[in-house]
This record gives structure tokens, sequence and C-alpha cells, in this order.
């Protein structure tokens, strides 16, 4: 059985012109352990479905079920901790507070569990460290370059040890070198049985990626052979 699995979703909205078709009849299955990408171009619907698949937007229309929940069946509270246990976010601008040093933003995931103090910071540590940032804890977000700032960011997405890690377009404001190792980083926690789907524009992250679907207007298909 697909890790998730989605089907019959469309989303629509109230735009300056009428209704706006964002998604249409999508339908999409992901194993547990695939590194998917979603590709498209901008306003292709890509990000609305990954904010429907990461239980932040409800679809129109349709289900999707996840390690055969039916998330949006649930109330708001318990989406927030299903969010919690089983989904980390990666976005491009990183959304880092300032004033906490790297170790106290990764923590921040943890702060409404039961672990003590120590507890947390061990495992904000430990996640740290495997991001290559062990040398790093206490550096504040100013102080690390964009790729760091980025693998801070991931460390605070897999901290709870979810089974889910959505990233959208976490190469786009990094330069060639970075993204690779950004994308090397990827690759190697997916090896360790992480899913992770990816929202990008650049073709050439497919390099990384177990698989990949293609949206244009709303349709899911597969990667165009002029892209």
């Amino acid at each position: 059985m697909a890790l998730i699995e989605v089907s019959g979703v469309s989303n629509t909205y109230q735009g300056g012109d009428g209704i706006v078709t964002a998604l249409k009849d999508v339908n999409l299955a992901i194993e547990e352990g695939e590194f998917l990408a979603l590709m498209g171009p901008s306003g292709s619907g890509k990000s609305t479905l990954l904010s429907i698949l990461g239980v932040l937007n409800p679809p129109s229309t349709g289900t999707v079920l996840i390690d055969d929940i039916d998330v949006y069946s649930l109330s708001s509270e318990r989406q927030a901790d299903f969010r919690h246990e089983y989904v980390g976010f990666v976005f491009q601008q990183y959304q880092l507070i300032p004033y906490l040093t790297a170790i106290e933003n990764v923590m921040l995931p943890l702060a409404i569990t039961s672990l003590s103090n120590k507890e947390q910071r061990e495992m904000a540590q430990s996640v740290l460290d495997k991001v290559g940032l062990g040398q790093k804890l206490f550096r504040l977000p100013n102080q690390l370059s964009g790729g760091e700032q980025n693998r801070v960011a991931i460390a605070r997405a897999i901290v709870n040890r979810p089974a889910i890690v959505f990233a959208d377009e976490p190469t786009g404001s990094l330069d060639s070198s970075t993204a690779r190792e950004l994308l090397d980083l990827f690759k190697y926690l997916n090896s360790e049985g992480l899913t992770i789907i990816m929202v990008t524009h650049n073709k050439e992250n497919l390099d990384w990626v177990s698989r990949s679907v293609y949206i244009r207007d709303g349709v899911l298909g597969p990667i165009p052979n002029d892209l």
C-alpha cells in the first residue's frame, strides 16, 4: 500500500476574475522511501499540491490518505498533531528565527513534546551533526551561509523523526555548488528511509530523485520530452 494516496483531488478558489482552478482531478500514489520531484512552470499548481499533501490546505474535492489515514476527515486539532508526528517542511526562504541559534531553531518543533530540555538539545545536536553543522550549534542565522541556513532548516524538519519531508523549491536561492550539496544531503537522508517530496523548477535536480511528475495548468502527468 502506498504511503500517500491522492484520489480525485481538485482545488479551486475565488480570484479577481472569477473561479480559478489550481488542480484538476489529481491522482497520485507515493511509496514509502521515494524521493519524488514535483515539476512544472510557475503557477502550475505544484505548490498548491504540496500544501495539500502536507495537510496544510484542504482540497475542494477528493481525498488524501497518508498511512491509510484520511487526513482531511480529521479535526483541525488532530491535523496539527498529525503534521507534528508525520511531516517536516523545508521552505525556500528557510524561515529561521533570526535571534535564535542554530540549535535553538532546530529545537522549536520539540517544544510541544514532553521531552526534557536536555533531551531536546541532544536530539537537536544529533541532527545538526548529521547535516554537518555540529561545530556551529550556537551560531545565529546571520552568521551562517545560505547553504548552512538551509541545512539548519532541514535539521529542524527532521528533528522529530517524521516519515515525510516536503521541500518547496529548496535550491531556488542557492548557487549550483551549494544546491548540489543540499541535494546530496537529501539523497543521503532518503537512503536512510526518509520519504521526500520536493517541488522544483530545475530539471538538473532530477538527477537526484527516484521519480518525477509534472504539473501544467493543474493537471498531473509525466515529464515532457521537450522539457
